[in-house]
């Protein structure tokens, strides 16, 4: 037999065994035998996993009440305030192109200075947040600087 016959027969076996239900004992069974739960545990309490004993029968029941069924997490720190100058810079990354788009929409007269200006500003905002943003470690992190690729 040469090999190409060898694998036709392997495909016909598997075309012929497609719809063929599995023999495996296990198929009844989803989940592996470890995590069954013993005929003590159904006794004991309601038969799932994870019931604490300390807690009381109605809320293993699942009685609990509908305000218990969602997290509701704490308040947000306050955002930090920043400094005057990164202040300044957000407002000359987004002040000088929207003065220039609200002039547009307006029709104000726009001369040379004031749309340099508009520009000027865009770009020294958007180079001052690039130049204080650093790219090294916060100055409380200690001696470990982590893992180093």
């Amino acid at each position: 037999m040469t090999p190409q016959s060898d694998e036709d027969e392997v495909w016909r076996q598997i075309v012929a065994s497609f719809n063929e239900t599995a023999e495996d004992a296990s198929a009844e069974q989803p989940w592996p035998d470890r995590e069954n739960v013993s005929d003590e545990a159904t006794e004991e309490g309601d038969g799932e996993p994870g019931g604490d004993a300390s807690e009381p029968a109605s809320e293993q029941a699942g009685t609990a009440s509908e305000d218990d069924d969602h997290y509701v997490p704490p308040p947000p720190p306050p955002l930090p305030r920043g400094d005057a100058i990164t202040r300044a810079s957000w407002v000359a990354l987004f002040g000088g192109p929207a003065y220039l788009l609200l002039a547009a929409l307006l029709t104000w007269p726009m001369e040379g200075w004031i749309v340099f200006t508009a520009v000027a500003a865009f770009i020294a905002g958007f180079v001052t947040l690039v130049v204080r943003m650093g790219d090294g470690p916060p100055p409380d992190s200690g001696w470990d600087d982590g893992a180093v690729i």
